[in-house]
């Protein structure tokens, strides 16, 4: 797979909550954190998504704001 996004986080799905539309789809990261990422149950069928599967978490954004408290 060749991917121009440079945010790729390896992880295994820790859960699936299926919806009407979509699923939530739970991957837990290698390090222990979690990232959640609600997909189409379409796209989650087909990606043949269930517990324990490896998968990899691609983050395509144009910003990312970081904040501090003050």
């Amino acid at each position: 797979m060749k991917i121009s996004a440079r945010n790729t986080l390896k992880g295994t799905v820790k859960e699936i909550k299926e919806g009407v539309v979509n699923n939530e789809i739970t991957i837990q990261l290698a390090g222990g954190q979690e990232i959640i990422s609600i997909i189409t149950q379409t796209s989650s069928n087909a990606l043949g998504l269930k517990l324990g599967k490896a998968v990899t978490a691609v983050i395509k954004a144009s910003n990312v704001m970081v904040a501090v408290e003050d």
